[in-house]
């Protein structure tokens, strides 16, 4: 497998000691300098280390091309950022056809990192990751039995993995390739001369060949007009980390260029004002008609003829690198420099204004929600930041940084996606004060952004204060102020304010309905919405009814609605289903959502992980005690890998392992995950909140099963009061609870006083969900143990015929929690948080 390479370079000489001594360091399973290493036979990590221009990146090209036979996948990083490195592996993840979308970022890229240390399928694999400067990129490097390359210019990389030095050529490789690039009009000593003027630098040493190969300038009139190019560049007080030789040989390029095609030098200008990274040819297209009046370059854009022409050119002379192959051009960071500093402030403006139109436009008409435009997207990620979007008041461009924003959180990269939107929130604040438009769009994405990452208390707070503002300064009925309003409902069902969030999202569906109209994507949002405080209030039949109308809507052609809102709206009927007690078509609808989840958005990003979740207690509850264990572990592993424990997400997946264990006999590994979540829960939403209520239930249940009769009671009591408080008595929650605590006091002798909440918690269910719903059997089996003990023999046996024969319809004879009523034995109901 050969991934993202790029094209080798037909002239590369010399060099082969060190590559010599690269091949050996990566071949020796010796351990590196890492604390993280834990394996002491995997190979080290390593790093090409050297100032700009000196050709560590080609040294990497011909190291991947000369030894690509060694290795069964090879594949290159591009890492100037981390969002671009998480990106590239996510593209490595599809290759590898892993269970991830075929659009996925932040799920597919750590399913990858898993594969290679794994080894698995491949064992031997080279992974390049070039131009990382920040060593947090050192966090991402796999460790693995594969090798890893590493390029920059940053020195600290000396102390965190063996590192290689690269200097400039030695004088005679500095000869042989300008020899060899230049060809018969060049001899040895005029070589010589022209590589003691450029101090052997590579990069000057490649512009000063392609110069004279493509124009057929003599090396004495190159070596003049270098001298005078040096001479003004002297005069110009070049940065001193700029080698005199490198903007001597480019400044001698770019004046011959410009004599001769000026649109390229234009160009190539433009070029400087975007990141370092590979530029998509397809960035470079005519530009909308809205978008050229304003665009220096449109006319070029527009001559496809002349552009390629221009475009070849640049590629002549070195100044860019063309490769076909990925259809795109890149200019070396340190040419990008050397462009930008002979611009005047008012030059170098025009030419990033000339940037941001470009990366707009390129976007423009495809929604960031739209799982097939995250490709486009994604190659933009490199230019975001080095092309100073942030800068831009052109509501174009902040639309678009808007856009890119919500493409990254949307493909599951929160953490990149909060360091992005506050960078452009501090910026835009600093031009534009608060109450402008775009900076209260950026903090509506900054509130879902740290909700999702788990931050429950300042996301409420941030949208409560957002509101007020929003309503003042852009009006009720406005788009933002809508879409707002509908996130902040779930700010209220993250604090356990269930019934408040339901006249909240009311009134949002009534206000989007009036504005968008009834089958706008938005308006179906907040419908799913509203939907969901009926689930959590227990209102079961109504949310199935608004769960079931959204999706059909979603689901209907041009209907706008995103792969993860659909998935969202699979997941939420398949929950209300098994709800209601229909636990086999539960599972079959829970299946359908996390196979679409699988295949649109891939195993990692969250909704998919949401919906494995309740297909796992789907199956729980269906007797599928297996299926579910291994689901539950699963999810369990995969959501610790992309959140810490104290997330949202990631304490409902651990909740749902430790049930399942539970039901696998598996008592004291569930006790033991218990115990460690069970203070995370109040610490996340609060000792006043329903779920912290259910998850101290579930750990009471664990404690009896246990031994610890009288702790689980005590504990069981303060839920059910809590639960009663907050929800009432007549609630699924509630009730189910009330189960538990029945059984707690049976278990210390108290039969009369469980019999007596046997019986209320049996009449409550019977009047909530009737007769036949599994919860309701459960009660009522409970009751005959009861009503045994204390000497109710007639009355038992009638319930006992009763509940059995309902059970038989219900569930089939075969279930778990058949079996356990015809033992005469006691069931337990355990608590798992829906999605919020």
């Amino acid at each position: 497998m050969w991934g993202k390479v790029p094209q080798r370079n037909k002239n590369f000489t010399g060099r082969d000691d060190l590559i010599e001594k690269l091949r050996t360091g990566l071949q020796s399973k010796v351990t590196a300098v890492l604390p993280q290493a834990q394996d002491q036979s995997q190979p080290a990590p390593h790093a090409l280390q050297g100032l700009g221009g000196v050709g560590k990146s080609q040294l990497a090209i011909e190291y991947a091309h000369r030894f690509r036979h060694a290795y069964d996948l090879v594949w290159w990083v591009p890492s100037a950022q981390t969002m671009l490195v998480k990106s590239s592996l996510a593209g490595l993840a599809r290759e590898l056809h892993l269970k991830v979308g075929p659009h996925s970022v932040e799920d597919a890229a750590e399913a990858a990192l898993d594969a290679l240390r794994r080894g698995e399928p491949y064992r031997n694999w080279l992974l390049i990751f070039d131009n990382a400067e920040n060593l947090e990129i050192n966090d991402i490097v796999p460790r693995g039995p594969g090798h890893v390359l590493i390029t920059s210019r940053n020195h600290s990389w000396q102390g965190v993995v063996d590192t290689l030095p690269v200097d400039v050529f030695e004088r005679e490789e500095s000869v042989a390739f300008l020899v060899k690039r230049v060809g018969r009009a060049l001899d040895r000593e005029q070589a010589d001369r022209l590589a003691e003027a450029l101090g052997d630098l590579p990069l000057a040493l490649e512009q000063a060949g392609a110069l004279q190969a493509e124009s057929g300038m003599s090396a004495e009139e190159y070596l003049r007009l270098l001298k005078r190019q040096t001479t003004r560049l002297l005069g110009a007080n070049k940065p001193s980390d700029y080698p005199l030789s490198m903007t001597a040989a480019w400044a001698t390029s770019v004046s011959q260029l410009k004599a001769r095609l000026p649109d390229a030098v234009e160009l190539l200008r433009c070029f400087a004002f975007f990141g370092p990274e590979p530029i998509p040819r397809d960035l470079l297209d005519e530009l909308p008609e809205a978008y050229a009046a304003r665009s220096k370059i449109a006319g070029l854009l527009a001559d496809p003829i002349q552009l390629s022409q221009v475009i070849r050119e640049l590629g002549r002379y070195a100044l860019v690198r063309i490769d076909s192959e990925s259809r795109t051009v890149q200019v070396h960071r340190l040419v990008q420099a050397l462009l930008r500093d002979e611009l005047d402030d008012d030059e170098a403006d025009a030419f990033r204004r000339e940037v941001h139109l470009l990366l707009s436009a390129s976007v423009a008409g495809y929604e960031p929600d739209d799982t097939t435009a995250w490709p486009r997207y994604a190659n933009l990620l490199g230019h975001i930041t080095t092309a100073d979007v942030k800068g831009s008041r052109d509501p174009n461009v902040r639309r678009f940084a808007l856009d890119i924003i919500r493409y990254v959180y949307t493909s599951g990269d929160f953490m990149s996606a909060r360091e992005l939107v506050q960078e452009f929130l501090e910026a835009w604040r600093e031009d534009s004060g608060e109450d402008d438009r775009d900076v209260l769009t950026a903090q509506r994405h900054y509130a879902i952004i740290i909700r999702e990452l788990g931050s429950i208390d300042e996301s409420f707070e941030l949208n409560k204060a957002l509101m007020e503002r929003m309503r003042r300064v852009l009006g009720e009925g406005d788009e933002e102020t809508l879409l707002l309003t509908n996130s902040h409902g779930a700010d209220l069902r993250y604090r356990g304010e269930f019934a408040e969030a339901r006249e909240h999202d009311q009134e949002s569906l009534s206000r989007h309905e009036a504005v968008f109209g009834r089958s706008h994507r938005r308006t179906l949002r907040a419908m799913n919405n509203l939907a969901l405080d009926h689930l959590l209030l227990g209102d079961y039949k109504q949310a199935q009814t608004l769960h079931a109308r959204v999706l059909k809507l979603q689901r209907q052609a041009g209907s706008g609605a995103s792969r993860a809102n659909v998935l969202s709206s699979m997941n939420n009927l398949a929950r209300v289903v098994r709800l209601q007690g229909r636990y086999r078509e539960a599972c079959d609808l829970g299946q359908d959502a996390y196979d679409f989840g699988l295949q649109e958005l891939g195993q990692e990003h969250p909704w998919t992980m949401r919906s494995a979740k309740d297909l796992s207690i789907a199956k729980r509850r269906a007797g599928l005690i297996e299926e579910a264990l291994e689901l539950a572990d699963r999810t369990f592993e995969l959501q610790k890998r992309g959140t810490s424990l104290d997330h949202p997400d990631t304490l409902a997946a651990a909740l749902c392992l430790a049930n399942a264990l539970r039901a696998a006999d598996q008592v004291d590994d569930s006790l033991r995950l218990l115990r460690d979540i069970v203070s995370r829960f109040a610490g996340m939403y609060g000792d006043d909140h329903p779920f912290k209520y259910g998850c101290d239930s579930n750990f009471a249940l664990l404690l009896r099963v246990s031994g610890s009769k009288e702790q689980a009671r005590e504990i069981d009591e303060a839920a059910l009061a809590g639960f009663d408080r907050r929800l009432t008595r007549q609630h699924y929650f509630s009730l189910t609870c009330a189960i538990n605590l029945a059984s707690d006091l049976a278990e210390v002798g108290l039969h009369e006083e469980a019999r007596v909440l046997g019986e209320e918690t049996l009449r409550d269910l019977r009047t909530l969900f009737g007769e036949d719903h599994p919860v309701t059997l459960a009660a009522g089996a409970n009751l005959v143990v009861d009503l045994l003990a204390t000497g109710a023999a007639e009355e038992a046996a009638a319930l006992r015929e009763d509940v059995l024969a309902r059970y038989d319809q219900v569930l089939g004879p075969n279930h778990p929690d058949v079996l356990v009523s015809r033992q005469g034995n006691r069931l337990d109901f355990d608590f798992d948080p829906p999605v919020l």
